[in-house]
């Protein structure tokens, strides 16, 4: 078979699908999570910071690097094992830690990452979780009750997943330590990489959902705004209807209005279209769960309908508007411009009949003018003429006063009808 050329990308495309592989968990077993995004915006992060400061850590172990701008990375750190997700806008640790310690959800677990380690953080701190897995066995009602015992009941969600083949469950709080919690407990023949799956998964779910609700925080900053901008441009579009209200105030305003709109849409198009995409993967990481109702408490997606949704409607209403400001602010302009068209117009036909008034009267002006010039050039004429005729007044018998007067008629019509000849060749 003859050789053929390999896109350039090829290889780094298919290798991006198996880039992120899921962990290999034994129950009982912990992790710790940490996400931590940089305070700029996402067009400004500084990724070299991040895979500095995950160099860091791993120095501190003597872990190999990972390769140069990779993007994922899992290996040991002393007897715990790092996995590290670099994402758009964040980057992620989840630290893997054999047995349950001594008490659960134990703060002392996240002393995995150093003090002064996590003070040097290019970012952050988005949410941070401690995940505990433990073994399911048969007494649902003893399970019950020790998740009754370590969650918040008013925002507790459980659900069975993938099957009936674990438990998890979490309030999606805070405690204490700055940490939120999750409590996963897996069948006895789980299979280690569907025990990697669901942890993974509760980690996404956790860190999208906190993300996503970046989105919310823009929206209500922008809520007050946007009334300003609302009333001022009602009130603008009212007035368009004012005649005595002038074309180049009106249009001022609108400008500022337009300007303004046009600023918040550039400003928050960014992070209303990432929240979007985060809520996505959210309801995603959720659904390939397959949840079933535990004990009759609600699930993972009714936790998310009552508290997540909301919000995230919320978000999409905030885009909605502003979309639609920025929309009537362009018909607003519409109508004004039609507005000044129509005072164009109204101005050019009076310049237009002003135009005709003064053509007029310089028609009637000229015929004035052309009466007297006729009277002024025959002056001249027969004067000149009469000079030229003095001689042959005596032999005629006449005086010149009466030779004057005998010329004066010829002449005067002679100029008139060139003076009208040259007026009709200059009309054509």
């Amino acid at each position: 078979m003859s050789a053929i050329e390999d896109h350039p990308l090829r290889y780094k495309l298919a290798n991006e699908l198996h880039a992120r592989p899921f962990p290999s968990l034994v129950a009982p077993c912990r992790a710790v999570f940490l996400a931590v995004k940089q305070a700029r915006n996402a067009v400004g992060r500084d990724r070299s910071a991040d895979r500095a400061h995950l160099l860091d850590l791993l120095d501190r172990h003597g872990t190999a690097h990972p390769q140069p701008g990779a993007t994922h990375f899992f290996g040991q750190i002393g007897k715990h094992r790092l996995k590290w997700e670099s994402h758009t806008e964040f980057v992620t640790y989840t630290v893997f830690l054999d047995g349950l310690g001594e008490r659960p959800f134990d703060p002392k677990d996240f002393d995995v990452f150093p003090a002064d380690w996590l003070a040097k953080a290019p970012g952050v701190r988005m949410t941070s979780a401690l995940i505990r897995v433990e073994t399911r066995d048969d007494d649902d009602d003893a399970l019950a009750t020790k998740i009754a015992d370590w969650f918040v009941p008013e925002s507790l969600a459980v659900s069975a997943v993938l099957d009936d083949s674990a438990v998890v469950a979490g309030d999606f709080r805070i405690d204490a330590a700055g940490h939120t919690r999750f409590a996963i407990f897996a069948r006895p023949d789980t299979g280690e990489r569907r025990v990697g799956r669901v942890v993974q998964r509760v980690a996404e779910i956790e860190t999208y959902k906190t993300m996503s609700m970046l989105g919310l925080a823009r929206a209500r900053e922008l809520s007050g705004k946007m009334g300003e901008l609302d009333d001022e441009l009602s009130a603008l579009v009212s007035s368009l209807s004012n005649e005595e209200m002038a074309g180049e105030a009106t249009l001022r305003a609108l400008l500022s209005i337009s300007a303004e709109l046009e600023k918040l849409v550039a400003q928050t198009a960014f992070r209303f279209g990432a929240t979007g995409a985060y809520e996505a993967l959210v309801n995603q990481r959720i659904e390939v769960m397959r949840e079933e109702r535990f004990k009759g408490r609600q699930t993972l997606a009714e936790f998310m309908m009552r508290r997540f949704d909301p919000a995230m409607r919320t978000v999409k209403a905030t885009e909605r508007r502003l979309a639609q400001l920025a929309e009537r602010a362009i018909r607003a302009g519409d109508l004004l411009r039609t507005r000044v068209d129509v005072a164009r117009q109204a101005q050019n036909q009076e310049l237009l009949e002003s135009m005709d008034a003064r053509a007029d009267l310089q028609l009637r002006l000229q015929k004035t003018v052309e009466g007297l010039s006729v009277v002024a050039i025959s002056y001249y004429a027969v004067s000149l003429v009469s000079y030229l005729a003095y001689p042959l007044a005596e032999p005629l018998g006449l005086s010149k006063g009466l030779l004057m007067a005998v010329l004066t008629l010829p002449v005067v019509g002679l100029v008139w009808l060139l003076v009208h000849r040259l007026r009709k060749e200059f009309e054509k």
